[in-house]
């Protein structure tokens, strides 16, 4: 205990004195000379030294105390070269009493560290990024205890605002080759949702600029952490109970308050405070190096986890600061469009909505939760935009298409005047989809179709009514699970599917079975590896094989449906057996249901996805057992041409206009005519104008889709004269050719079809 606290008097002394340092006059290389100095002399080390990353990954020896100063300046090692490579590497403290014997101990003789045995190093880190690592070594061999390597890595906490703040590196070396100067550029991404935006970058920068550092009273700063802990609780809980958050928008918040109780990271912050350093540092240095950490986690529910943790640290830094650390939210530019390296939800909803065009994330993925609030503001979203954060300057001119994941920086005046044309027309188009909303599908030689809606969450809901759909042609009941910490009970699924049917208001919807695996995860639920998930163990094989899981999500449809039409569907069904399987389960839920006293549905109709292509050679005994089919055009065309929709390499190889998906599509709607049984499709093929077309000239007559799909899609068909597509493209199913996809756009032109 004497020693613990004789090693805490001896970190504050030497955080008082680096702040004097620092506070002090001179050149950044002469303060970085004194700190080196300072750590050395405190720590009783024979040596500290201080790397600083440079440009293309290179460590740079910038300062010592006790190695050669001619090596100041010139010696340089790689990330991953070396012991001081191998800390900034992996974002972690090491500490070697022998380094020579480690098996990543790189020799520099013109340092002359020969003479020096034993080895700390400590990553210095600033944001999510290494900029550098500290060093102290010693000429005999000895071990280094967890408080000296804890008091050098709140050392760090100190030399990274020296570093950033006098910019001993510049940011215009640090950035990639092209982003340099001010050339128009264009950037690739992944397309989260669809649009165009035209605006002025706003960088999300909600890190705090923590100008106190040292603190001289710890239990003064625990007062003012334990503060700010219950002033961050108390306003997430007033945003929970906020009457405009309802739905998936107060699933979403509930699990994100969760981490505000989370006792393992308040312990470590607590324990940072006990250092010396003030509350907002403490802060700010948890939430770095387990950013650090989480980079090299895989599991995608963890890291966009981290997204939530990072949003988090910095509203609790804002409680600690004041309001301050909020102006980055005020004195928008009306044309905004955010960019940042990721995003928590709440920090999204900080913005000023009316103001914001789009947005754009180096990271993000499509169950994020900033990425579905954003889609439920309409917002235009490209994702996984590599390194757009350091390129992209502070109000430079950007312009962000969603549809193809493309970011335009610094546009030219001729591109700027192209997507400006292009707004025009889609504004046009927008208004005549809206006045389409009210208008029978019909097509100009009287075939009537029907339009659905895809949707997945509360927030979907609404665009039954903007669209004019005429009910929801699937419903993926996964997303709700994704969005909440643990598997939901019979009662709040029972409350969630009322609420879908209830604004349905007598709307059809088919909800579709739980259908996980593959690239979709459940937190709470780990199976084992996988080399090919998207043909292993999900979907209704996992359910059948845990049949209660499934049992429990059918109860509670059965329970919502009292006294309304139910539409249930199975994904993912590789032979009649396992839809007899799933449909015996259904049918024993209505009998218990009924048994106990409930109202039953009043009618139910029972489908199955097509997914697996061994279905299609099942059709006949298939076709005796369901009511409906709906094509998953998806995941069957990807088995359908061993083509791995997720590989770039491959996803643009083959074509859903091609004769053999559309003779398939051809015989499956015969088929299910003859027998009266309900074909739709609801993929991604069916919210496509040209491909829709040809869908419905094969003989589908029910289509369901994202809602941006459902204008442009009812526009097409408004004007098409299915007679005439089905004729010209029978002849073209005997062709070799990859696609008749030309073909039919220029015959479709020609005859005056919206496409």
């Amino acid at each position: 205990m004497i020693k613990a606290n004789a090693d805490a008097d001896v970190a504050r002394r030497l955080l008082s004195r680096l702040r004097d340092v620092m506070a002090g006059g001179g050149s950044a290389q002469e303060r970085l000379d004194k700190v080196v100095h300072a750590i050395a002399e405190s720590l009783r080390t024979a040596v500290c030294s201080c790397y600083v990353m440079r440009a293309g990954e290179v460590l740079e020896l910038f300062a010592t105390h006790g190695l050669r100063q001619t090596a100041v300046h010139q010696t340089r090692l790689r990330v991953g070269e070396g012991l001081v490579g191998e800390v900034a590497a992996h974002g972690r403290s090491l500490a070697l009493a022998d380094a020579w014997s480690h098996p990543s101990f790189a020799y520099r003789p013109e340092t002359g560290e020969e003479l020096f045995h034993s080895f700390m190093g400590v990553p210095i880190i600033r944001g999510s990024r290494v900029i550098g690592v500290l060093v102290v070594q010693n000429r005999e061999e000895r071990g280094y205890s967890d408080v000296e390597v804890e008091t050098l890595e709140t050392v760090t906490m100190i030399l990274a605002e020296l570093l950033a703040t006098a910019q001993v590196v510049s940011r215009e070396e640090l950035l990639p080759a092209d982003g340099i100067g001010l050339l128009p550029l264009r950037l690739e991404g992944l397309g989260l949702n669809g649009g165009v935006g035209l605006g002025t970058a706003v960088l999300h920068q909600p890190q705090v600029r923590v100008s106190r550092l040292v603190a001289e009273d710890p239990e003064a700063e625990l007062v003012r952490l334990n503060l700010a802990l219950s002033s961050l609780r108390s306003e997430l809980d007033a945003m929970i109970h906020n009457d405009e958050v309802v739905g998936d928008f107060h699933e979403i918040l509930q699990t994100y308050r969760m981490f505000a109780d989370d006792k393992g990271w308040v312990n470590k912050i607590s324990d940072k405070v006990r250092s010396g350093v003030s509350a907002e540092r403490a802060v700010q240095s948890v939430h770095d190096d387990t950013r650090v950490r989480m980079q090299q986690v895989t599991d995608p529910y963890l890291r966009e986890r981290l997204h939530d943790l990072e949003d988090l640290a910095n509203r609790l830094l804002h409680h600690l600061v004041g309001e301050e650390g909020r102006a980055h939210i005020k004195d928008l530019p009306d044309d905004t469009i955010l960019v940042c390296r990721n995003l928590g939800p709440t920090e999204l909803l900080d913005y000023d909505r009316s103001k914001l065009r789009g947005l754009v994330m180096e990271e993000g993925s499509r169950t994020m939760h900033a990425v579905i609030v954003a889609r439920a503001l309409n917002l235009p979203v490209v994702a996984q935009v590599k390194d757009v954060f350091s390129i992209v300057e502070s109000w430079d001119p950007l312009i962000i298409e969603g549809d193809h994941g493309q970011v335009f920086v610094r546009p030219s005046d001729d591109v700027r005047e192209t997507f400006e044309r292009s707004l025009q027309v889609r504004q046009k188009q927008l208004e005549l989809y809206a006045s389409l909303k009210g208008t029978p599908t019909v097509t100009r030689d009287g075939v009537p179709l029907t339009m659905m809606l895809n949707a997945g969450l509360l927030i979907d809901l609404p665009n039954l009514d903007e669209t004019g759909a005429e009910g929801i042609g699937l419903y993926r009941t996964e997303l709700p699970f994704m969005a909440r910490p643990s598997l939901p009970d019979v009662a709040a699924q029972t409350a969630l599917y009322s609420r879908i049917l209830d604004a349905a208001a007598g709307r059809p919807v088919v909800f579709r079975t739980l259908d996980v695996g593959s690239d979709k995860v459940l937190p709470y639920w780990h199976g084992d590896p996988e080399e090919n998930p998207a043909m292993g163990w999900r979907s209704i094989r996992i359910t059948l094989d845990r049949p209660a899981i499934l049992r429990q999500q059918i109860r509670a449809l059965v329970r919502a449906s009292a006294g309304r039409e139910l539409r249930i569907m199975f994904p993912m069904i590789a032979e009649v057996a396992e839809l007899l399987q799933a449909r015996a389960l259904l049918q024993r839920e209505i009998d218990e249901h009924v048994a106990s006293g409930g109202v039953p549905p009043i009618s139910q109709r029972v489908g199955t996805m097509l997914e697996v292509p061994a279905l299609l050679w099942q059709l006949p005994q298939l076709l005796r057992h369901v009511d409906f089919i709906s094509v998953g055009s998806n995941d069957l065309l990807q088995f359908l041409f061993a083509s791995d929709r997720g590989n770039q390499r491959v996803t643009d190889r083959y074509d859903s206009l091609s004769a053999p998906v559309l003779t398939m599509i051809k015989s499956l709607a015969e088929q299910c005519s003859a027998a009266g049984v309900t074909l739709s499709v609801c993929g991604e093929m069916a919210g496509r104008p040209l491909e829709a077309l040809a869908l419905a000239a094969m003989g589908v007559r029910t289509l369901s889709m994202a809602a941006a799909g459902i204008g442009p899609v009812k526009a097409a068909l408004l004007s098409a004269n299915l007679a005439e597509i089905r004729a010209y493209l029978l002849p073209l199913l005997d062709s070799p050719d990859r696609t008749v996809r030309r073909k039919l756009r220029a015959f479709a032109l020609d005859h005056g079809v919206r496409i």
